[in-house]
């Protein structure tokens, strides 16, 4: 399945670490030739936390609409594209969302700032409850690093991209972009999947019957179901290469994607309850604060 992004929206906190968004939006709407919003969403309860919003509400969210306008002018001067400003006030997760649907949009592009522990049980993450809400799939920067990614504010490439799979129809979706973000950038295609000894017990106990060690019956069993994931003519245009891990998929994945220079990680979201996520956090969610580089998550309503 060919993908294309046609609609890239940035979304930006007007923050340093969100000008690498930016920066990644422009490069990937110039590659596929798409329409680019930049948006930012003046969150009237933080300036409420000012006491602001208690004497000229409206007065304030117009003064701050409009300061906004102005600084993503300034920003977007040194970009050579084309783009149309996206400003509203409101909660971002649900104002992104809604500009999602009403702008048809394919790509979200957004920084997070990598909270964790209590600071993010308690403030929570606008990242996180994008990757469980949007409609579409979210490319979630990190770090400066990231930059290396971007070459003259024109171009963007993805030499090594990961697929995480665990054969589910949420990375299913994921293997999907994989493939096509390969040959649109001719890239190195590692398609991954982690063995949680727990989850297997069942069927190492099934495969002692066989002729071989459980184990090696297991691995046997992964490598040819992770090979047919594989279109054979995808060689033609793309360089895949699959591996089996052990242990737990955050900590495996992230350590490959280190030791390989891995440049995108694509992820299927599986939607869990907020709450549970940030009390208890998942492999996504895990991976996006600790991976040395990018991660596109891909959920199954936006196929």
């Amino acid at each position: 399945m060919k993908i294309n992004f046609n609609h890239v929206l940035c979304a930006t906190d007007l923050s340093g670490i969100s000008g690498i968004a930016i920066s990644s939006g422009v490069a990937l709407a110039k590659e596929f030739n798409a329409k680019l919003y930049v948006c930012h969403i003046v969150d009237l309860s933080a300036t409420a936390a000012y006491g602001d919003l208690i004497f000229a509400p409206l007065e304030i969210q117009n003064k701050t609409i409009g300061y906004t306008h102005e600084q993503l002018d300034q920003i977007m001067q040194q970009y050579n594209i084309d783009w149309t400003p996206l400003v509203t006030a409101g909660n971002p997760p649900d104002e992104i969302s809604k500009f999602v649907a009403t702008h048809q949009i394919d790509l979200v592009v957004a920084a997070t700032h990598g909270r964790s522990g209590l600071k993010r049980v308690f403030l929570g993450s606008v990242t996180e409850r994008l990757m469980r809400t949007l409609a579409c799939p979210l490319l979630i920067v990190r770090s400066t690093e990231d930059l290396d990614l971007v070459r003259d504010k024109a171009s963007i490439f993805f030499k090594k991209i990961l697929v995480g799979c665990d054969f589910s129809s949420f990375s299913d979706l994921a293997v999907e972009y994989g493939l096509s973000l390969a040959q649109e950038f001719e890239s190195e295609l590692h398609l991954i999947h982690v063995i949680e000894t727990p989850i297997y017990k069942d069927i190492l106990k099934t495969n002692t019957a066989s002729g071989n060690t459980p184990e090696a019956a297991l691995y046997d069993q992964l490598n040819a179901k992770l090979s047919q994931k594989i279109p054979d003519e995808s060689a033609l245009w793309c360089r895949p290469k699959t591996s089996l891990l052990a242990g737990k998929p955050y900590e495996e994945i992230v350590k490959y994607a280190l030791l390989n220079s891995v440049d995108l990680i694509i992820l299927g979201i599986r939607g869990r309850n907020l709450i549970e996520v940030l009390l208890t956090g998942s492999t996504t969610d895990r991976i996006v604060r600790q991976g040395p580089c990018p991660v596109l998550s891909v959920c199954p309503i936006a196929k």
